[in-house]
């Protein structure tokens, strides 16, 4: 049985997606944890979770935030915000963090980074590895995990594919979607985050999380569509590049255009993992699939009011005609 150690730990990225859920999980597991954000913020929350103001791109504020910590959690990424210089900045701000982290005394960074494609990485593929490779070079040790497509409600490359299976009664499908990927749920790269707070490390290294499941992104697509008792028509159009989809993707799913293009321009190549083995030397070696993931999804996505969920014009007139339409057959 693990038994934790008690650590005081930063948490950057602590409003995103992943960082939101790993707040409360950190503080059950036992630890004294501090969140950073841009902007001031009511210090201690209900939850426990005393907040710092910290900005990655302003040095001035690494000191202050990371005095005291043991364990710093890295999980900020421009996914192209700044325009065409964001590796750049990305890199710069990976560096002044661990030069930070050092002054500091943490003991480690952990950073949850993307894997390694068979092909050419894309633009933001390779600034996720740089970030890595920056930190990886510091005088702190560093765990960095390497997640592909996270399932959970909040994140960006789900609610893609989430809502191509959703909204289309047939789909022209390019070629690019018989590249494979291991999805992994939420929960389990939560595990997997707070278990690389004090995991056995005895220099930086990097690992694979991937989920259980090997599958292509059309094999994604059907797999959500049949959860929802939908069929997808599907044609296979191999000139419909990554670059023309993610053009497509702007009438189609509600995530910002600018994240979808970056996310499916990664999608040319499998992005498989090198091994499993983080999760034998953690022992949690029983992983969500992805119907499993994909069904926690929905249900949290169900739970949530619908004014959070924010729809492009064209989609949200699809919704509409879809719900029409199987109110039409109910009553049929």
């Amino acid at each position: 049985m693990h038994a934790p150690t008690h650590l005081t730990v930063l948490v950057t990225g602590a409003t995103g997606f992943v960082g939101g859920a790993l707040l409360p999980a950190l503080v059950a597991a036992g630890h004294t944890v501090v969140a950073a954000s841009r902007r001031p913020r009511a210090s201690p929350d209900a939850a426990g979770v005393t907040w710092r103001v910290c900005d990655v791109e302003q040095p001035a504020t690494l000191a202050p935030a990371l005095q005291g910590i043991d364990v710093a959690y890295y999980l900020v990424h421009s996914m192209g915000e700044h325009g065409a210089d964001y590796a750049a900045r990305d890199r710069a701000a990976a560096s002044a963090f661990a030069e930070a982290a050092a002054s500091a005394g943490v003991r480690r960074l952990v950073y949850l980074g993307g894997p390694m494609p068979a092909g050419t990485p894309s633009e933001h593929l390779r600034s996720r590895m740089e970030v890595g490779e920056v930190l990886r070079a510091g005088r702190v040790p560093v765990v960095e995990l390497r997640a592909s497509m996270i399932v959970g409600d909040g994140s960006a490359s789900w609610q893609i594919v989430r809502d191509l299976a959703m909204r289309l009664p047939a789909m022209e499908l390019p070629r690019w979607l018989r590249s494979r990927t291991c999805p992994v749920a939420l929960d389990d790269v939560i595990v997997a985050l707070c278990r690389a707070a004090d995991v056995p490390l005895a220099h930086s290294e990097w690992f694979d999380i991937p989920g259980p499941d090997t599958l292509s992104g059309r094999e994604i697509l059907q797999q959500i569509a049949a959860l929802a008792g939908r069929k997808i028509h599907a044609v296979e159009v191999p000139l419909l590049t990554p670059k023309l989809s993610a053009l497509w993707l702007r009438l189609v799913t509600s995530t910002d255009f600018a994240l979808a293009r970056e996310l499916v321009l990664g999608l040319t190549d499998d992005i498989l993992p090198r091994d499993a083995r983080y999760w034998e030397l953690i022992g949690h070696t029983s992983r969500l699939t992805f119907a499993q993931a994909a069904t926690r999804a929905f249900a949290s996505e169900a739970a949530r009011p619908p004014s959070t969920r924010r729809l492009s014009r064209v989609a949200a007139a699809w919704e509409r005609a879809l719900a029409g339409h199987a109110g039409k057959a109910s009553r049929a």
